[in-house]
């Protein structure tokens, strides 16, 4: 089994540091570390270090830094834009896309999204889906921690605004695969994922800039069509 990652604000230039906060909490009470053990830390912008536990406290650890490395940013970098779903389909959405690479999540107030996020529940829930992808970071032992929304909700204004010259709408009546569309060497690919009831023909019509793609016959939740995607595009860009 791979060593636990905890993440840090900065990590420091000598051969020493102590975890403490919500993170030394959970190295020392949840996780039970103990002296000898190895883990790693990162800053959650590429750069991830190798300790070993010196002692335990209550709720801190006193760690001995070893190897460092710096992760160069991934490049292309792959931007969803996820349509806001209902229930808890979001969240496993943003989990499991962190964990296969995501490197960006826009939550959209797409026109049939059932879950509307306005005023303070809306900051509320895209906070929720940044701590899933920082929980999940962790879980794949990500070096870049994925950056989760502007605004809480996205307009299809604003989306159609985001998308560039590689951007491409999940859609169930597209002739084009993902498996076969051009990529781009560089840059930045955004991927648009509708809600459970789909993209309206609006909406549509207002990403004239992206080309529609499909990903087979089946037609996927909203909660799955992402991550098969990303799946698809990791890859063909040789990540995987």
């Amino acid at each position: 089994m791979s060593a636990p990652m905890f993440l840090v604000d900065a990590l420091p230039a000598g051969d020493s540091f102590v975890l403490d906060g919500p993170e030394g909490h959970h190295a020392a009470t949840v996780q039970r570390l103990r002296a000898g053990e190895t883990l790693l830390l990162s800053d959650g912008r590429g750069t991830l270090a190798t300790g070993h536990v010196d002692t335990v406290g209550k709720g801190t650890v006193s760690v001995a830094l070893g190897a460092r490395s710096v992760a160069p940013a991934p490049d292309p970098r792959l931007v969803v834009v996820q349509g806001i779903a209902k229930g808890d389909r979001g969240e496993l959405a943003v989990q499991a896309m962190t964990e296969i690479g995501v490197d960006e999540i826009l939550p959209w107030a797409a026109s049939r999204s059932v879950t509307q996020w306005r005023g303070d529940r809306g900051f509320k829930a895209r906070d929720k889906w940044a701590a899933t992808a920082r929980e999940a970071a962790k879980q794949a032992r990500r070096p870049w921690l994925p950056v989760v929304g502007g605004d809480p909700d996205c307009s299809t204004k604003q989306v159609a605004a985001r998308l560039g010259a590689s951007a491409f709408v999940l859609h169930e009546e597209a002739t084009e695969r993902l498996t076969t569309v051009p990529l781009p060497s560089s840059g930045e690919i955004v991927l648009v994922v509708g809600p459970e009831g789909g993209i309206s023909d609006a909406e549509l019509a207002q990403f004239d800039g992206a080309t529609p793609v499909r990903l087979g016959r089946e037609v996927l939740r909203t909660s799955t069509a992402g991550v098969a995607a990303l799946s698809v595009l990791s890859a063909r860009l040789g990540r995987w």
